[in-house]
């Protein structure tokens, strides 16, 4: 195992979770929503463009690609674009809000091969899941839900983006995976897009954390990714998953204009390694590109390296520090030590980096002001 993670901490030849946002187009506008999506980029890649990443993905072996947005499924090439990876045998796990699966839709995914479907909730009832999500938007979730179970889709995936006012209901949300025969994800808020603006309102508060932390120890079954390795300071058991920062090295994204970032959580010009429709597309990035060479470089635990935690939690995420303006070498905003607080409090808000893009829809964030 120890061998793998030195093969992870140097970089694949392929990505192993690569995500893929196809549109910032969106029906809805979470207040915490990372690339600020609602208007759709009209440099957003063609129909044929989108087919030859597709074709690169299979070259290079990509097992599968993590398909969101936005809401990817306004795109009208969305099934088109989806059954030619398939096809190809990249397989496709998509992301939804789940407002265009009704009846016939949900028919339609369920008879599609090497297919697995998230469908995005923040609140395990109404109240909580629409102040963060829209209004009326948990009662669609969830008839999307029903329509995938009536469809016998299979063990679809329901994922929750764990905040203050949502942490009190992880078991509510097991139960809600439960009855319709779906897998639990619980992922991290982070402060990118228009979590910037609510990521102080948002946060796991330093006792949920270790709610958090016990309930994931407990439930072993339910997935996280790298999400919540910071939370293995609190020790001495660690979470399952990977317990590293895997951006540029096992991790990227494309986004819906084709440029190439580090990773899901840091859409910024900082973390842009190039652009798919470059010479050499996706594998020329892939492989040269000095943003990720690197990043795959060993890297110093710079702050932490007097804490005697620093091999359990690796320092925390990338993202979260960066938009925190927190050092890259610099504890996790998080850190359940209490090194992130003391190095907020440091921060001159003034200094915050300013977001690449916004393709919000004017919509008023109302969970309180950035920091």
């Amino acid at each position: 195992m120890t061998r793998l993670v030195e093969h992870f901490h140097q970089g694949l030849e392929a990505p192993i979770c690569m995500t893929w946002e196809l549109t910032y187009s969106c029906n809805l506008a979470c207040v915490h929503c990372l690339s600020s999506s609602g208007r759709r980029d009209p440099a957003e890649l063609t129909t044929a463009q989108a087919m030859a990443v597709v074709d690169e993905l299979a070259e290079m072996k990509v097992f599968y690609v993590n398909i969101g947005g936005g809401e990817p499924m306004i795109r009208p090439d969305f099934y088109d674009i989806v059954s030619y990876a398939t096809s190809k045998g990249v397989g496709v796990k998509f992301s939804t809000n789940g407002t265009f699966i009704d009846a016939i839709q949900a028919k339609r995914l369920a008879s599609m091969d090497y297919l697995d479907i998230q469908i995005s909730v923040d609140g395990a009832d109404p109240i909580t899941n629409d102040a963060i999500r829209g209004p009326g938007s948990f009662a669609k979730a969830l008839k999307a839900m029903e329509h995938l179970a009536d469809a016998n889709f299979g063990a679809f995936k329901i994922s929750v983006v764990v905040n203050r006012h949502n942490v009190d209901q992880l078991d509510q949300f097991e139960a809600l995976a439960a009855r319709y025969g779906a897998q639990l994800r619980l992922t991290r808020l982070r402060p990118a897009g228009r979590g910037a603006d609510t990521w102080d309102q948002l946060r796991l508060q330093a006792e949920q954390q270790v709610t958090l932390y016990r309930w994931l120890l407990d439930h072993p079954s339910v997935l996280t990714g790298d999400s919540f390795f910071h939370l293995n300071a609190l020790g001495p058991e660690n979470l399952d998953g990977l317990n590293l920062c895997g951006a540029g090295r096992v991790v990227c994204l494309i986004d819906p204009i084709g440029d190439v970032y580090a990773c899901p959580f840091v859409l910024h010009d900082h973390f842009k390694a190039g652009n798919v429709t470059g010479p050499g597309g996706f594998a020329k990035v892939w492989s040269d590109s000095a943003l990720f060479e690197d990043l795959r470089q060993p890297q110093s635990p710079g702050a932490c390296a007097s804490c005697g935690q620093f091999d359990a939690c690796a320092g925390g995420c990338m993202a979260a520090k960066f938009f925190t303006g927190l050092p890259l070498d610099g504890p996790d905003p998080e850190c359940v030590t209490g090194h992130g607080d003391a190095a907020l409090a440091r921060v001159d808000p003034g200094q915050l980096p300013e977001p690449t893009s916004n393709h919000s829809r004017g919509v008023a964030v109302t969970l309180g002001a950035r920091r």
